[in-house]
């Protein structure tokens, strides 16, 4: 009985080091504990709480097997774990983090579902006294940028089509955005979504950010920033949807559910801390924001392109009761002051891979040719 014992605390030992080794991958946990007879039981009692609250498929005794079940698993390497974002299998990852979220009882200020990644930008790695004192000497409400000589978002632009990469990606997505369909002659949604979301996923950010977030002092080049994400075909239509209604839809995908959560997270605002964010955190909710592009159902995009503000394609008109809940969630988007110091720092901070010395006289010819067009995406692809 001592041997059987040592072995399986040599077993459940083995079982958590290879949780903490791959980073408390969900995945890993999930499998870890599906593999052991005594944990295995207690997630399938776990999901049935979850996916129905326990009363139908568990019977009278629900509420005390859920609590048992909960109680249990507390102790498993399921507790804490967490998913990577774009990751293969990312969606089953996320059911066992939302499930593990649901028995610990977790609110989004505590718990959050991806890991953090940290990137080579040197804005994102600054400690927080090092950000302090980079407030100290940039007032981030008059902070403005000299454009005269040069586009950045057509830098931005010429330095993704320089990249294998970014080109290949950037070009299937648009392709498949602007593509109408035999059936209504309109684009299909679905499929443009689904290319926005690989080419979030799995182009470096120092590509993505500066397509996103290049700074714009004229119309023209607000409005080339503006297309990047197909706005005609990924999300925009005749009226505005309810953001309430959108967020019930997206609160029942797991993706778009867990998207919504990290940017909540990473891009908390904060009135006391020097940076305007709670997290500290400029990269983390940068990144975070550009997770929901093609995630959720009411893509954040530029409200026009007179401004840079920001917001996801949906209203509040009609919310009765809910309105105050509505307008917090839009203003995550429209005045949040950590997102908006997020992308003012990147402003600053922005050096663009690809400058030319000068403007020649054939990129003022493009411009003027994709202005007549009315900024057609393809006009904006090819220069």
């Amino acid at each position: 009985y001592q041997l059987a014992g040592q072995l399986f605390n040599l077993s459940l030992l083995v079982s958590l080091l290879e949780v903490i080794v791959a980073g408390r991958d969900c995945l890993v946990a999930g499998d870890s504990c599906s593999s052991d007879e005594t944990c295995s039981p207690r997630l399938r009692t776990l999901r049935q709480c979850v996916a129905g609250n326990g009363n139908m498929k568990l019977g009278p005794g629900a509420r005390s097997q859920c609590a048992s079940a909960v109680s249990a698993l507390l102790s498993s390497p399921l507790n804490g774990c967490q998913c990577k974002r774009g990751m293969k299998k990312e969606k089953n990852c996320l059911s066992i983090y939302w499930t593990d979220v649901f028995l610990a009882g977790l609110n989004l200020v505590e718990s959050y579902p991806y890991e953090t990644v940290h990137r080579d930008y040197d804005y994102v790695r600054w400690p927080p006294s090092q950000l302090v004192s980079a407030f100290t000497f940039i007032n981030l409400a008059t902070l403005t940028y000299s454009t005269s000589d040069v586009n950045r978002c057509l830098d931005a632009a010429k330095a993704c089509n320089v990249d294998d990469l970014c080109q290949k990606l950037r070009t299937e997505y648009v392709s498949v955005c602007i593509k109408p369909t035999a059936k209504s002659g309109l684009c299909n949604r679905s499929k443009c979504n689904k290319a926005l979301r690989k080419f979030f996923d799995r182009v470096p950010a120092d590509y993505t950010h500066e397509l996103l977030f290049c700074p714009c002092t004229d119309t023209a080049c607000a409005e080339r920033r503006r297309q990047t994400i197909v706005p005609s075909c990924s999300y925009e239509s005749p009226e505005k949807p309810n953001c309430l209604t959108q967020m019930r839809i997206c609160k029942a995908d797991y993706v778009c559910r867990s998207r919504l959560a990290q940017f909540q997270y990473d891009c908390a605002p904060s009135e006391t801390s020097s940076t305007g964010c709670m997290q500290d955190n400029y990269g983390a909710c940068l990144l975070a924001y550009t997770g929901l592009i093609g995630k959720c159902y009411n893509n954040p995009n530029y409200v026009d392109n007179s401004t840079s503000s920001v917001a996801p394609w949906c209203t509040c008109t009609n919310s009765g009761s809910q309105k105050d809940e509505c307008d917090d969630f839009l203003g995550y988007f429209a005045d949040n002051i950590c997102l908006r110091n997020c992308k003012k720092m990147f402003f600053g901070y922005y050096t663009p891979r690809l400058r030319p010395k000068k403007v020649e006289k054939q990129e003022y010819l493009n411009e003027i040719k994709c202005r007549l067009k009315g900024w057609n995406i393809m006009c904006i692809m090819e220069h």
